[in-house]
């Protein structure tokens, strides 16, 4: 067991006190001191809402201080939505809140009663000095640490603000459900978050929210906190009930998301908003920082020595705050980007806001409220049993009787660009498993437009013949499943090893030459692409129409082009990979150009009653890169040209990209296209789960989804999501072979995790 007999505590706010209390309960003979630079009456904000997991740590960790909070939470199950006069309520969330004084009141009795130290008014000394002086130093100084700053060289902070500027204030009522409120103002949206935290007497809090530039036309900038206040309470009173709003040295503030690359140094670490924060909009920054106490004090506890307890504590928070975080961003998100949502059918929009994070689901919210998600899938053209994944979906002349896609992969396994067995039974194999539509790899449409040797292509006779005892197989064992191809040319990423055998590596021998928008190698060491001329870009426009005729004679019911991940014709949409100074070149219509030629010479040999989709890369991930209004712009033009839906990925266009991965991470790119312009999206990209696919469609996000890896891991992936939801309907068809296994096999019980730290009464 780590044993640091003294601690410093820096910051008594609740995180900061919570770790004290604990520190001082497991060893009452330790010296815990805490410093607070304000008074003990003093604080910031109002309410604090706790979630039940949160309270369950509290009550084995400390059940004196849980019995306290107990005797003060308004605890309350609903979420009010209201959006253009009409209120949407959903049941079962199960909240608690108390006011964020009495809850330092709480911490403070608790901590005098152990006997901690505070010191109030009282700046802590700098925590170098502190670390000489004592065992262990908490660093729990907020948004804005001190520590964090003066050690940035070891922490290495990365501080983002964002888009939105929000003000805490508080009403002298109780809302009787968490209330989020749209207002649709001459200056912009503005939105209401409301929830009570007290009930003797009875108050709520109520956060204003706002884009920047909305605040500034609504001439907030210039208003002090009074006159700002008293406008709050204006625009937001029929939610207020007319009543008046009050502030706390209420301010106007960005929020800014702090992420650390380490939490310790030396002996001092970092607990709640100085090591992570993560947006209002999920949560409480106190639910966390509480939540950190709790890992700090066990692992001190569990641990030999305290290098190995804060690494210890590092290693089991940060997996966890940055899961929050990511869902916290998305939040965020959504809230930035509000505008682009209000269009959607009233029920749809609260679904959609209350989903927003992936935190909470379809199927999560089907067991919390069985009636509201209903009347959502009633409203989405469910019929009754049927999941939203299994309702069929129409493009021109094919109607896909599921929204599951089987998402282009890259096999590298033809010969000579013939897909031979191994793509039978790959394809085949994932037909039978269920999906509305299987895609091939990408099929290159020359010699020269291959990424690797192992590449499949269209550019001769015998590989359409190989192509159309694929496309036999699926129409024949697998009906009511499509096969679409999708077409590109390497590009500037072209002549490399096979995936497994070093990833956009050039090949050691036997490279052939690249054509490119621009003559940019791709990475360091990467071969240097030919700039295509006109006379080279009519001949590679030439080569996608003629493989778009094989494809047709091969029996493909849809084609897309690909658009995406640097390959050629992503090349030129990106200005990052296209510095051409011809009509090819420049700005985004210029940019735009090659990949409409080809398009629309596809489109005119491609059969008029089946459709075309286009993949693009929404951004590059990168700096000065293709940003997500361009991709806007781009889906916009594609459907202006004839395209039925974008297939939405992000980057692989430069090898220098930063991309933040996630759950569903690409899905907020295909929402802002489908919602501001109507086109219909495919998502792709960590969807892994039916129940991502089902709250993805149910909230407008998209019209299709394409998973990769998951079928990679289970071919007949959508199968078995209709066996676990129990759906047997015309969505989706078992195999005759296969209909013995058409229900899920019984599984053993799994016992629940004990809880984290349990100390006696």
């Amino acid at each position: 067991m780590a044993t640091p007999h003294r601690i410093a505590v820096i910051g008594g706010g609740p995180g900061g006190l919570y770790a004290a209390a604990l520190l001082k309960r497991l060893d009452p003979g330790r010296e815990l001191t805490v410093w607070e630079r304000n008074a003990p009456d003093d604080t910031f904000g109002f309410g604090v809402v706790l979630s039940d997991e949160t309270l369950g740590g509290i009550e084995h960790a400390d059940p004196a201080v849980y019995a306290a909070l107990q005797a003060e939470f308004v605890r309350w199950d609903d979420i009010d939505i209201v959006h253009r006069d009409r209120r949407h309520t959903s049941g079962g969330h199960g909240f608690a809140a108390l006011g964020r004084r009495r809850l330092l009141e709480i911490l403070h009795e608790r901590c005098r009663g152990l006997g901690v130290e505070l010191r109030f008014r009282t700046e802590a000394p700098p925590a170098a000095e502190l670390a000489t002086a004592y065992d262990l130093v908490v660093a729990a100084d907020g948004v804005h640490s001190l520590t964090r700053e003066a050690h940035a060289d070891v922490f290495r902070p990365s501080l983002t603000t964002h888009r939105c500027r929000y003000i805490w204030l508080a009403a002298d009522f109780a809302f009787d459900a968490f209330r989020f409120e749209i207002a649709e103002t001459e200056h912009g949206v503005m939105q209401l978050h409301g929830y009570p935290y007290s009930r003797d007497p009875d108050a709520s809090t109520v956060i204003v929210e706002m884009r920047e530039e909305v605040w500034e036309a609504a001439g907030f900038a210039e208003l002090d906190e009074h006159e700002s206040t008293e406008r709050c309470a204006k625009i937001f009173a029929d939610a207020l009930g007319g009543r008046p709003l009050r502030g706390n040295k209420s301010a106007w503030i960005n929020f800014r998301t702090v992420v650390n690359d380490r939490w310790s140094h030396g002996n001092t670490v970092l607990l709640g908003d100085a090591a992570h924060t993560a947006h209002f909009s999920i949560g409480s920054g106190t639910k966390l920082a509480v939540e950190d106490a709790l890992a700090l004090a066990a692992c001190l506890q569990e641990q030999p020595d305290i290098p190995g307890a804060l690494a210890a504590y590092e290693t089991e928070r940060r997996p966890v705050v940055a899961s929050t975080q990511r869902a916290a961003r998305a939040s965020l998100e959504w809230f930035e980007h509000l505008p682009d949502h209000l269009d959607q059918p009233p029920r749809q929009f609260a679904f959609n806001l209350l989903t927003r994070s992936r935190r909470v689901t379809h199927d999560n919210l089907r067991l919390r409220d069985a009636g509201f998600t209903r009347a959502v899938e009633r409203d989405f053209g469910c019929p009754e049993g049927t999941p939203p994944m299994f309702t069929p979906f129409r493009l021109r002349d094919l109607t896909l009787r599921n929204r599951v896609v089987v998402s282009p992969m890259d096999m590298y396994s033809a010969v000579d660009g013939v897909p031979g067995d191994f793509h039978l039974v790959h394809l085949g194999a994932r037909a039978l498993g269920g999906a509305g539509l299987v895609m091939t790899e990408m099929v290159c449409v020359s010699e020269r437009g291959r990424i690797t040797p192992g590449c499949a292509g269209l550019y001769t006779a015998e590989q359409a013949d190989a192509w159309r005892r694929v496309t036999d197989f699926v129409h024949a064992q697998a009906p009511g499943t499509a096969i679409g191809v999708q077409l590109g040319h390497s590009g500037r990423k072209g002549s490399t090893r096979l995936m497994w055998e070093g990833i956009d590596d050039p090949l050691p021998d036997g490279n052939w030459p690249l054509d490119a928008a621009s003559p940019l190698p791709y990475k360091p060491g990467s071969q240097t692409p030919r700039e295509l001329s006109r006379a080279g870009l009519t001949d590679i426009r030439e080569q996608f129409v003629a493989a778009a005729r094989r494809a047709d004679r091969a029996g493909f019911d849809l084609l897309e082009l690909h658009c995406a991940h640097g390959y050629l014709l992503s090349g030129f949409l990106s200005p990052l990979t296209n510095h051409r100074t011809d009509a090819y070149g420049g700005a985004l219509p210029g940019r735009l150009r090659f990949p409409l030629e080809v398009f629309d010479a596809i489109r005119e040999v491609w059969p008029a009653g089946k459709p075309m989709t286009v993949r693009i890369s929404a951004t590059d991930w990168a700096d000065g890169g293709t940003t997500a209004d361009d991709a806007v712009e781009i889906a916009r033009a594609f459907a202006a040209h004839g395209a039925d839906a974008i297939d939405v990925s992000t980057g692989q266009v430069v090898s220098d990209e930063r991309p933040a991965y996630g759950r569903s991470y690409q899905t907020p790119y295909a929402d802002r296209i489908r919602n501001r312009t109507g086109i219909p999206v495919i998502t792709v990209g960590a969807v892994s789960s039916w129940d991502d696919v089902n709250s993805l469609l149910l909230a407008g996000r998209a019209d299709l989804c394409a998973l990769a890896r998951p079928h990679l891991y289970d071919p007949h992936w959508t199968l078995h999501a209709a066996a676990e939801q129990g759906y047997a309907g015309p969505g989706v068809s078992w195999p005759v072979q296969y209909r013995a296994g058409s229900r899920r096999p019984q599984t053993g019980r799994t016992d629940a995790p004990k809880p984290r730290l349990t100390l006696g009464g």
